[in-house]
């Protein structure tokens, strides 16, 4: 299986993924439950700054679920995407874009 992950990797910093969201990405997928920023904060040494800003990204970008929860206070947590399920949606993306292109290709001729 690491070497499928890093075929995904790879997929992904070609389409732009930054190096730190690939590594919150790829624990968020290992761990296979719910996580805090702390917990990602914890687990990764990164800053809570730097670690809210990627994990913001990644949920963007769909590669990330987040989930309100109330425990006394307000806040996320936050679940990988399976690799199957971001495989799909990078393919459904990529198929609108060309079909947008290829649309306004077709309107330039005439």
């Amino acid at each position: 299986m690491n070497d499928t992950y890093e075929k995904l990797e790879a997929l992904l910093r070609s389409l732009g993924v930054k190096k730190t969201e690939l590594r919150i990405y790829r624990l968020l997928l290992e761990k296979r439950r719910p996580m805090r920023i702390t917990e990602i904060v914890g687990e990764l040494g990164i800053s809570e700054r730097s670690v809210r800003e990627h994990v913001l990204n990644l949920y963007r970008k769909g590669m990330v679920r987040r989930e309100l929860i109330q425990r006394g206070w307000l806040g996320y947590t936050y679940t990988a995407v399976s690799p199957s399920e971001l495989i799909e949606r990078i393919k459904k993306s990529i198929m609108e874009r060309i079909s947008e292109l290829e649309k306004e290709l077709i309107e330039q001729r005439d």
